[in-house]
């Protein structure tokens, strides 16, 4: 069933909303990344009208930030001189990819938005300010290399060394989701089990490679990412 973009954005910062309190602008940057993952999730599904929606929200809510926050930040962002700058670069990226989704261009559009996600995750720890959003990104960022092309050739020539190298750091990086996660998250209903869905997928991969399975190696890297991206959309 597919949701109306709507209730996602609602659903994206409802579950924002145990991780604020740490300064204003960092709370109004984990409300606004709430119809940013909707556009990462919709581009990614290649939704016209719905990439449509969710970027139009991401760049009114990032608009706002600049407008509140720009010209004087609070602490700890007042000692940052980047700070206008980093702001201005996101909103460049926004505009990039409203402009390819305009286009239909929504897979270019997708890529373009990923460049965000490291420019507000750059501006935070310059700031040293750390959300679960960091450990997010984390774990995205080690999955990425796992789903590429050369861990399937590692399955297929049986190089099961270099293969479990990968994996048991993505291990480490699914029990920090957990570890990390904020009390409030724990008592969310729909955390525990987006959480151990993403457990589940790093476990049955670990448990291939303990196996020397290629076949179900290569099985297990394929449903790796359809959990993560299901936490993230709403939790990320």
């Amino acid at each position: 069933m597919r949701l109306p973009i709507n209730l996602l954005l609602a659903a994206g910062l409802l579950a924002s909303l145990p991780a604020l309190g740490a300064d204003p602008v960092t709370d109004a940057m984990q409300a606004a990344y709430a119809p940013y993952r909707a556009a990462l999730f919709r581009t990614n599904s290649k939704s016209q009208p719905e990439s449509e929606q969710a970027i139009s929200q991401t760049q009114l809510a990032w608009k706002s930030i600049a407008e509140r926050f720009g010209a004087k930040p609070p602490p700890p962002y007042d000692r940052d001189p980047q700070f206008d700058d980093s702001l201005a670069r996101v909103a460049a990226v926004y505009e990039r990819s409203a402009q390819q989704i305009r286009d239909k261009q929504l897979p270019q559009a997708h890529e373009t938005l990923e460049q965000a996600r490291d420019l507000v995750a750059e501006l935070r720890r310059r700031n040293d300010i750390v959300v679960y959003s960091d450990h997010m990104n984390a774990y995205h960022a080690e999955m990425e290399h796992v789903l590429e092309p050369a861990s399937a050739a590692l399955a297929a020539t049986q190089d099961w060394m270099l293969l479990m190298g990968r994996v048991g750091v993505l291990d480490y990086l699914a029990r920090r989701l957990r570890s990390e996660a904020p009390a409030a998250l724990l008592r969310d209903a729909d955390f525990t089990p987006l959480l151990a869905a993403v457990e589940a997928s790093v476990a049955s991969l670990r448990s291939a490679l303990l196996s020397q399975d290629a076949a179900a190696a290569r099985a297990a890297i394929g449903k790796l990412k359809g959990p993560y991206s299901r936490m993230f959309l709403k939790y990320g």
